[in-house]
């Protein structure tokens, strides 16, 4: 019973999201169905893609998820961070851990030979995002197309990514300067209700964080849990869920381990310390409710609209990995 209640709430958000979020679409550049004659089929692949990779390893909806996230943030939602090569932006410090290249390049090798120079690497990325959230649990959201790929991929455009130790004043700026406002911040963060962290970004909070000890802004009862998972000195490669207790489910326990002091990244417990950003958390946990599915689906849209490129932009790469 518990799990069909869950079902039915994930159907009546999506079919409320796909209902409102057409409005933010328009003007951008990108549509919804604007492969809908030229490749009816690319939502279907990328959507089987995506999900028999995820059977083989449910790590990789976040991945995506994050991949995702990173293009966006650097020269726009335009494929940029999948191309290889010296100083391309995939060798940047802040994307050497990211992965699930080869989700987007399983999906275009089935789009080439069905339409072959059509799809562009950057909606393969948008599309399967969307759907990294849906096999995780979460709502679905029509996603707009017509991006095209970036032609440039420069390591150094990478360091304005946001950061782990980033104040919520920097983490502010940093989306405005997208188009994305906090109420977009707090959503789009949200995503780390799945997938992990390596140590080494958040062990220094455990240890000699200040004088007397660790971060106080973490939960005395879970400093322990985590210097169990992370000792002094450790293995600080080793991966601990950013949603302690639901790592792999798009829900709400992010927010609530928030509120709680159990955040991960200090980055993220500073959106329940800081005024502007708790307020968010608290709203997406029920106090003059959002609701967390609708809401990131429209600030998904929205941040998978900065700075793309349409029309004769960019280009349409036959391997994602090089430029044509």
């Amino acid at each position: 019973m518990e799990g069909t209640c869950f079902n039915q709430s994930v159907i009546f958000v999506t079919l409320l999201l796909l209902a409102t979020v057409a409005n933010l679409v328009e003007g951008q550049g990108t549509r919804v169905g604007f492969y809908s004659s030229s490749c009816p089929q690319v939502e279907s692949i990328v959507t089987s893609t995506v999900r028999s990779h995820f059977r083989s390893d449910p790590t990789v909806a976040a991945a995506l998820l994050r991949l995702h996230f990173h293009d966006c943030f650097v020269q726009g939602c335009d494929g940029s961070i999948l191309i290889d090569g010296t100083n391309t932006e995939k060798t940047a410090v802040p994307n050497r851990s990211l992965r699930g290249y080869e989700v987007i390049d399983d999906a275009k090798t089935q789009l080439e030979s069905r339409c072959p120079g059509v799809v562009s690497c950057a909606d393969i990325l948008a599309l399967a995002a969307r759907d990294s959230v849906v096999v995780t649990g979460g709502a679905s959201w029509a996603v707009p197309t017509g991006r095209r790929d970036g032609t440039v991929s420069r390591a150094s455009d990478a360091a304005n990514l946001p950061g782990f130790r980033d104040t919520v004043d920097v983490q502010k700026r940093k989306f405005l300067d997208k188009g994305l406002n906090t109420q977009d911040l707090v959503a789009l963060v949200g995503g780390h209700t799945v997938g992990t962290s390596a140590c080494q970004l958040f062990s220094y909070r455990l240890y000699n964080f200040t004088s007397s000890g660790p971060d106080p802004s973490i939960n005395p009862t879970f400093v322990p849990q985590l210097q169990a998972l992370c000792p002094q000195n450790g293995d600080g490669s080793r991966r601990v869920g950013l949603d302690t207790g639901s790592a792999n489910r798009f829900d709400t326990s992010y927010f609530a381990n928030l509120r709680d002091g159990r955040g991960i990244l200090e980055s993220d417990q500073r959106l329940w310390t800081d005024d502007s950003t708790r307020t968010v958390v608290q709203r997406f946990l029920g106090v003059r409710g959002l609701t967390f599915n609708v809401e990131f689906g429209r600030s998904m849209v929205k941040m998978s609209n900065v700075e793309v490129k349409t029309g004769t932009a960019g280009e349409i790469r036959r391997v994602c990995s090089r430029i044509n």
